[in-house]
C-alpha cells in the first residue's frame, strides 16, 4: 500500500495536493448484516459517492467492561477494508458519544452504571475509559490511515458536542489521546448550523463541519462564520429522518432533497448524506428521544435513505444519482430494482408458557426498594418483578414507569403502566394476591441530558403504604429460543388465540439467501427471532407494519420463526409477503 496525503487546504480539502470534494454517504456496520456490507458499498460507489462514513457504537463493540469484541458484525476493519476494495475513502466517527438513535448514543451501559460518572466532560474516570476505548478502536483504525496506504481520510472528535456541552479541555483531552495514538489525518468536529452550538462544540485546531437538511446556502453561511478558514462540509445531510413508535412514518420529497443536494454541492461544499442507507436497529439496540415525551425509536431505521433498508435503490437514490453525476465523474453500472420477496404463512403451532420461560432464566432474586432493570446487571431489557398485595389495597400508583409494565394479579391481567401514554395507576381488585409486573425497557435514550437514566418503576405505593418488596427475573432475549430447547411445548391450534405472556414458534420451508419481509397483523407488542437471531421488536403500534429479515439469516430448510407475545393475539399466525411496509405518512 502507498502512503498518501489528505489535508485541508486553503479553500478545498486536498488529495495528495489536488482539490477534491467529498461526496460521502453515511452507513452504519453495525445495523447491516456484514454479508451485506460489500452489496451496500458497492450501490454506494453506483451513486457517485467517493466516501463512506461510519460511527462507531462503542456499547456495541463492548458489552461488559474489558471485553472488547471484534468478531462478525463488530469486524470494522473488514467494513473498511471492503469500503477500500470498491475505491471508497472512508470517514470514521468514534464518538466516543454518537447519538444516532441508537441505544445510549453509544455508551455502554457498564460505563453508565458507575455510580457519580461525569459522561462528556473533564471527569478522570470517564476519560480513562474513553482513553482505553480509543486504544482499541485506533488499533484498528490506524493502520488503515491514508497516510499508510489505507482508505482512512479523516477522524470526528466526539459528537454534536455544542448541543451537549462546552468543556473545552474535554475536546482537547480526546484530540490528544488521538493524536497520541499516531493518527496524522486531520480531525473534525461536528455540530447542528447554529451559532451557539458550532461556537460551543469546536476548537481552533479541529476543524469545523455543521449537520443540516435544508436551505444550504444560509446553514454554509453560518458554517463559514465560525470556520472562516478551508473548506466547508455538511456532515449530516439530513436526506430523511428516523421514526419512533406511535408516531407516522417520515419521509421527504425525493426531487426537493436533491435540490437541496445540487445546491449544496454548487456551492462548492463537501457532503455527507446522513443516511446513504440506513439499515435496522435489530436486536434491542434502538436509542428513544425524550423531549417532553419518551419516544422510542422503531426497529427499521429505514430512514427514507437512498437506499432503503434491504438494499433497494430508491426514488431519491435516483435523484441523487443524477445530482451527484453533474459534479463528479458518472458511474457506468447501476443496481438492480428490487425483486418481490417470498411469500409464505406460517403456522406458529408451538407454544411455551410464561412459566416455563420464567423457570429456565434462572431464580428469582429478591429486590429491596423499587424495581430496577439496571439492578439486576447490564443488558437487562425485560424483567418480571412480583410483590404481594393487599385486600384493602385498591389501587398501585407510581411517580414514573421506565417504560411499559405489564400488570396482572394472582395470573389476571389488570392493566398496564406506561411512560409515554402517562399511565401510572392500576385499580386492584379487592383481594389480596400476587401483584406481577412484566417491565419492559422499550430503547435507552440517546439524546440529552437523559442518556443513562436507569430504568424501573419509581415510587411503587398503594393510597397507604410503599411497595418495597419485591422479588424478580430477568429475561435474557438474546439467546431465548435456544434456552427453550430443552422444554417441551404445548401445541397450538391454527384458530386459538394466542395469550401472552408466551414464547410461540413454527417453521418454514422457503428460498435460502432471500431477504423476507414480516407481518405480524393481530399481534399486540414484542420480540422476534429468525433461527434463534434476535431481529427486532415489533408493535401494533404505528408505523412500521413488517419487520426485515435479512436474506444471510434465512437457510432455506426448517427456518425456524419465534415470537415472543407480550400481550395477545387473534391466531397464532403470521406473513410473509412480498414487501416492505413502513407505516402510514402524515400528509
Amino acid at each position: 500500500m502507498t502512503a498518501r496525503t489528505f489535508t485541508i487546504g486553503d479553500e478545498h480539502f486536498e488529495l495528495d495536493g489536488q482539490p477534491i470534494q467529498i461526496i460521502s454517504g453515511a452507513m452504519h456496520y453495525f445495523r447491516v448484516h456484514p454479508d451485506l456490507w460489500e452489496d451496500r458499498l458497492i450501490k454506494a460507489r453506483q451513486l457517485g459517492l467517493n466516501t463512506i462514513e461510519t460511527y462507531v457504537a462503542w456499547n456495541f463493540h463492548s458489552r461488559e467492561h474489558g471485553d472488547f469484541r471484534t468478531d462478525g458484525q463488530r469486524d470494522l476493519g473488514r467494513f473498511i477494508d471492503l469500503a477500500a476494495a470498491q475505491g471508497l475513502h472512508v470517514i470514521v466517527r468514534p464518538g466516543p458519544y454518537i447519538c444516532a438513535e441508537w441505544r445510549s448514543g453509544g455508551l455502554p451501559d457498564w460505563l453508565l452504571a458507575m455510580p457519580g460518572i461525569g459522561l462528556r466532560r473533564s471527569e478522570p474516570r470517564y476519560l480513562e475509559a474513553v482513553s482505553e476505548y480509543y486504544a482499541q478502536v485506533l488499533e484498528i483504525v490506524a493502520p488503515r490511515l491514508i497516510t499508510r496506504g489505507g482508505p482512512v481520510i479523516s477522524l470526528q472528535i466526539e459528537n454534536e458536542y455544542g448541543a451537549y456541552g462546552d468543556d473545552a479541555d474535554y475536546l482537547r483531552r480526546l484530540t490528544s489521546q488521538v493524536r497520541d495514538a499516531g493518527v496524522d489525518v486531520p480531525l473534525l468536529t461536528c455540530d447542528q448550523a447554529n451559532d451557539e452550538m458550532l461556537e460551543r462544540g469546536g476548537l481552533p485546531e479541529l476543524h469545523r463541519t455543521a449537520t443540516f437538511g435544508s436551505r444550504p446556502t444560509e446553514r454554509l453561511a453560518t458554517l463559514r462564520r465560525h470556520q472562516p478558514r478551508g473548506p466547508l462540509m455538511c456532515m449530516e445531510f439530513w436526506d430523511g429522518w428516523f421514526d419512533s413508535w406511535g408516531r407516522p412514518h417520515h419521509i421527504t420529497a425525493p426531487d426537493e432533497a436533491a435540490a437541496e443536494l445540487d445546491t449544496l454541492l454548487t456551492a462548492g461544499a463537501s457532503v455527507n448524506l446522513y443516511m446513504f442507507h440506513g439499515g435496522t436497529n435489530a436486536g434491542t439496540w434502538n436509542g428513544a428521544n425524550h423531549k417532553g415525551t419518551y419516544l422510542p425509536i422503531t426497529t427499521s431505521y429505514d430512514y427514507d435513505a437512498p437506499l432503503a433498508e434491504d438494499g433497494t435503490p430508491t426514488a431519491k437514490y435516483w435523484a441523487f444519482r443524477e445530482v451527484i453525476a453533474r459534479h463528479a465523474e458518472a458511474r457506468d453500472s447501476v443496481p438492480a430494482a428490487r425483486q418481490d420477496a417470498p411469500e409464505h404463512e406460517v403456522h406458529l403451532h408451538r407454544a411455551h408458557r410464561w412459566e416455563d420461560i420464567l423457570d429456565q432464566c434462572g431464580p428469582r432474586v429478591p429486590v429491596q426498594g423499587e424495581p430496577s432493570l439496571d439492578a439486576l446487571g447490564g443488558g437487562i431489557t425485560l424483567a418480571e418483578f412480583q410483590t404481594e398485595v393487599r385486600a384493602d389495597d385498591a389501587l398501585v400508583l407510581v411517580d414514573d414507569v421506565r417504560d411499559r409494565a405489564a400488570a396482572s394479579l394472582d395470573g389476571m391481567s389488570i392493566g398496564e403502566l406506561d411512560r409515554t401514554s402517562g399511565r401510572l395507576a392500576l385499580p386492584l381488585p379487592r383481594a389480596s394476591g400476587t401483584l406481577s409486573l412484566l417491565l419492559e425497557d422499550r430503547g435507552r435514550v440517546n439524546y440529552g441530558p437523559r442518556i443513562g437514566e436507569l430504568k424501573g418503576i419509581h415510587a411503587p405505593r398503594t393510597r397507604t403504604r410503599s411497595l418495597e418488596e419485591w422479588t424478580a427475573t430477568a429475561v435474557p432475549l438474546d439467546d431465548l429460543p435456544a434456552r427453550m430447547a430443552a422444554v417441551s411445548p404445548c401445541e397450538l391450534a391454527a384458530d386459538a388465540p394466542v395469550v401472552g405472556p408466551v414464547l410461540v414458534a413454527g417453521a418454514i420451508e422457503t428460498e435460502a439467501g432471500r431477504d423476507h419481509f414480516l407481518r405480524l397483523d393481530g399481534f399486540t407488542r414484542g420480540f422476534v427471532w429468525i433461527n434463534g437471531v434476535l431481529v427486532g421488536r415489533y408493535s401494533s403500534e404505528p408505523p412500521t407494519r413488517t419487520l426485515y429479515v435479512p436474506g444471510p439469516l434465512v437457510r432455506g430448510s426448517g427456518d425456524e420463526v419465534t415470537v415472543l407475545e407480550l400481550h395477545t393475539a387473534a391466531r397464532p399466525s403470521v406473513r410473509f409477503v412480498a414487501r416492505p411496509d413502513l407505516g402510514h405518512v402524515d400528509e
